[in-house]
Parts: structure tokens; sequence; C-alpha cells
């Protein structure tokens, strides 16, 4: 940065870590910053990485896991709630669930059980990665692990395998069909109550398909190893008052159903905390873990019932934050009569790469990763496949970034990454996946190639040969 534009930014009072939203712990930036010449920078303790170096190293477009994130957010959220359980004479326990369909990367799983997370799985396929990792002894014989979603016969048989070679498996009832076959179980079982609560989130819970209704799970038969009444609000709960609303009438029907079921001893109450993508006022794990724990207290102690355990798969919240996305602009147009002056196009796609951009229309934190001190323009972003819906227009208002430069490549970091968009990667016009890189303990390593046009091509028949 040249010494004008130094003296320029000093008169104008520019605090570009503000004007960027970083440095915000509420807002999950607290590790970003900018440097002295106007790039994104994170901070690991004393490290510090350097993201358009990175960028120019690796190339682009380039994702960077983070996995200290991941571990200080796990942490955390269990501290809360072990202090608040300290603090209000709370007589259950907490577990935190890592549900693995939210990232299945091996880089982000280790982490989580380095911290202590038990883990929740959905497809028999998912617990294909539990076993492997018990047999390689990477986990403690006491961590438990819940086994969501429709059970195909597959899926059963891995179960009632793992659970008879003394693993803690737990299989939560999803319909009726597997009533039968659960309830001779010789473990620990669970079953998901669907209900009957409008929640503030992204699901239309009015055709919500999964799990028994409230009648159907009171109306169960008498179950000596039911242990666990689990239910799921919906993704990216917006509310706290959504979230308190579903304790309420799910703590409701819990006592009922302890009635007949008398070794009920933990409230499971699935994932949905919200990540603040936007970066607005948003609630935090903080403040809600303390209201959570005196509410059902005092829910417990005024129903005469012992305080139940309480297990979370918040996972969207712990993971999203600990990857970036960095693209570069490879073209711009200009765009006449519009919120955004010109289109910035990338060398990636948000289709591919990020695909909850085009299916549940998500706003993303999308910044520079260079020039962060640089003059600004309005621009919407497209990504580089042949498909008019590649793009990103923040709702149709409009991104901040620099203007571009001859001398310079520009780079554009989307935060909050981490969850869904890798299992949701697509090849749509063969495009490669972006190259992921490890950031730990000060240096960076290549985890994921990028792909060649041959790699890709054999995912679509094409082995070589022109039969």
């Amino acid at each position: 940065m040249d010494k004008t534009k130094k003296k320029k930014l000093k008169k104008n009072g520019h605090n570009w870590r503000k004007f960027w939203k970083l440095g915000v712990e509420e807002w999950n930036t607290q590790f970003f910053n900018v440097s002295k010449d106007g790039d994104l920078t994170v901070s690991e303790g004393h490290n510090i990485y350097n993201l358009k170096g990175l960028a120019k190293k690796y190339g682009t477009p380039l994702q960077v896991i983070f996995p200290f994130i991941i571990e200080d957010r796990l942490k955390d959220l269990i501290g809360y709630f072990q202090a608040y359980m300290k603090i209000y004479g709370y007589k259950g326990k907490f577990f935190y669930h890592y549900p693995m369909k939210v990232n299945q990367n091996k880089e982000f799983i280790m982490p989580l059980l380095s911290e202590g997370a038990n883990l929740e799985v959905s497809s028999a396929n998912e617990l294909w990665i539990v076993k492997k990792l018990w047999e390689g002894e990477k986990f403690n014989t006491k961590m438990r692990i819940f086994c969501n979603g429709p059970k195909t016969d597959q899926y059963l048989d891995l179960v009632e395998e793992l659970r008879a070679k003394g693993m803690n498996i737990v299989p939560i009832i999803e319909g009726e069909e597997e009533i039968e076959r659960l309830s001779k179980y010789k473990g620990d079982i669970g079953v998901r109550v669907d209900l009957d609560v409008k929640a503030d989130t992204h699901w239309d819970k009015k055709f919500d398909r999964f799990g028994l209704s409230e009648k159907s799970v009171l109306d169960l038969s008498k179950m000596k190893n039911l242990k666990v009444m689990h239910y799921h609000l919906g993704s990216q709960i917006k509310t706290q008052k959504s979230i308190f609303d579903g304790i309420k009438h799910a703590f409701s029907i819990y006592v009922e159903l302890q009635k007949t079921h008398p070794n009920l001893d933990t409230l499971n109450i699935g994932g949905g905390f919200g990540v603040p993508y936007e970066k607005k006022k948003f609630y935090t794990a903080k403040n809600v873990s303390s209201k959570m724990i005196k509410m059902l207290k005092n829910l417990s102690d005024k129903a005469g019932i012992r305080h139940p355990n309480l297990a979370v798969e918040w996972g969207q919240y712990i993971v999203a934050p600990s990857q970036v996305t960095i693209y570069k602009v490879i073209s711009k147009k200009y765009i006449p009569k519009a919120n955004a002056k010109a289109w910035y196009v990338i060398d990636g796609s948000f289709i591919n790469d990020l695909k909850d951009t085009w299916t549940i229309h998500q706003k993303w934190h999308a910044i520079p990763v260079n020039n962060m001190d640089a003059k600004l323009k309005t621009v919407w972003l497209a990504g580089s496949t042949c498909d008019s819906d590649d793009k990103y227009t923040a709702g149709g208002n409009y991104i901040l970034m620099p203007k571009l430069s001859e001398d310079e490549d520009q780079y554009i970091a989307v935060l909050d990454t981490g969850a869904y968009q890798d299992s949701l990667s697509s090849h749509h016009c063969l495009l490669s996946e972006p190259v992921k890189i490890l950031a730990q303990d000060g240096e960076a390593k290549v985890i994921r190639k990028r792909e060649t046009a041959e790699s890709i091509g054999k995912l679509f028949g094409w082995n070589g040969d022109s039969k």
C-alpha cells in the first residue's frame, strides 16, 4: 500500500475490520481481520493465515478448512451447557451429537471427536464410517451413536452388528414399520416425535414426513429399552422463541411418555440452531443454553420428574464457520438499470460448489480477499457454468467489491461454507470441485487435489476409450 493511500485511509477514519463485519464473536468472525495491506487474514493463536497468499499459492477455486475453529466452537458449546447445569443445579447430563450429514469429511469429524463429540448418522453408509473408526480404534468406547433416518434392511443389519460388537448404537424409531424390529433390539433405542409445532425455519413443517405422530408415540406399547425421545424443528431456526416453544411442547410429551416408559431419561432436541450467515443481530449459543437449562429445570421440578439428560445435534452451527471458499474474478460485464453496476464472473460455480445458493437461496457473507481498503463497486456474482441460475445477487440486492485492477487479480471469499456444501456439490458443465486445503498449526497442506478432465470424465463413464 503506498503512502498516499495510507494517509487517505487515516484521514477518512475507515475501520475496515468493522466495515467488513470481522472480529465479532456473535457473527462467527472473531478470528478474521484485515492486514495493513488490505488482505483478509485468519488468526490461530499467534499464527496468521493470509488468504490472498493461500489463493496465489494453491490456485482457485479453493476451500480452506480451519480445524481449530471447529474445536473452539465445540469446546465453548459444551462449556456453556455444563456451566449452566452447575449454576442452576440441573441434575441431568449434556451430550453433543454431531450429525454427520452436515459434513462427512474426515478433517471435520476427527477434530470433533477429539473434543468429546458423540455422533449421529442417517444412513448405512455413514454408519459404515463409524464402523471403520471403531475398527481403527479411533474413538472411546463410551461414545454414543444415534441412528436417525429411514432404516433399510442394510442399515438395521449394520446397527445390530455393531451393537453385538459392544458399540453404543442407539437406533431412533422414525416410522411405524421400524417398531416391531427395534422393539426386539438388544440395546437402548429412541423414538422421534413429529411435533405439532410451527417453527420459524427453512422447513415447511406442515408436511413433515419424519417421526411418529404425537398420538402414535404416546400409544406405544411399553418398551424397557426406550431411553431417548427425539424431535427436530427444522434447519436454520430463526428465533429463540421457536427453540423454546419446541422445548416446552416436547417436554409435555416427554412427561406423558415417561409414565409408560419409566427408563426414558434423555430429551434430544435435534439440530437447526441457526448460523448468522448475513452477519446481522442474531441469538447466541451462550444465551440460549442458559435459558434452556433454566427452563427445563423449572418444567421438570414442576412436573415432579427427574431432570432429563439433554442432547443436541447442532451440526451446522459448529462447522459452518470453519471453512472459507475462495474464488478469483475472471471477467466483468456492465449491468444496465439494476441494483448492481456489473457482473463479476468467478472461476468457480455457485451451483456446483455452494449448492444452497441455488436450492434454498442462501445468503452468504461474501467479502474481498484482497484490496479490502480500496474503492468499492456494487456487483452481482456469476459462476462459470452456462446456466442463468449460477449466480449470487444477495437476494436481488448487491454485493460490495473492489473495482477491478489490471495490475492485480481480485479474489473473493465466501464465509461459513463448512456445512452441507461438500456433500451437495456436483459437476455441472463438468467443472472441477475446488482444491481443498487444511490450515493448521501455522501450516497449510492439500487434502484434495484439483480434479482433471480425465478424473471427472471417469465419473460419467468416459474411461479413456471412445466406445
